[in-house]
């Protein structure tokens, strides 16, 4: 994978984008990787990838009988309610 200074990255634009239809590319800036430049193909490939692994998990526990009979509106229900509930703690402690 190349690498290339964030300065670099900004004055060279196209070129960055041209490289990065062929192989990623890292953008630097002072010396520490900040972001990776990628083709959208490539990127579609590694979301295509992850959703089939996280389906292999979810097919795994489905066949050891490891799943919820919850409804997807009181999954994400009890995911704002934790969520409002760690903003509230937070507003507490900075009191």
């Amino acid at each position: 994978m190349r690498s290339i200074a964030a300065k670099e990255a900004k004055n060279n634009f196209g070129e960055l984008m041209d490289t990065a239809q062929r192989e990623p590319v890292t953008i630097e800036r002072r010396g520490r990787a900040v972001a990776v430049i990628m083709s959208a193909t490539e990127y579609e490939k590694i979301k295509l990838e992850r959703l089939r692994a996280k389906l292999a998990i979810g097919e795994a526990q489905a066949d050891r009988g490891e799943f919820s009979t919850k409804t997807k509106d009181e999954i994400i229900s009890e995911g704002k309610d934790r969520y409002n509930g760690k903003k509230e703690m937070k507003y507490q402690k900075g009191i």
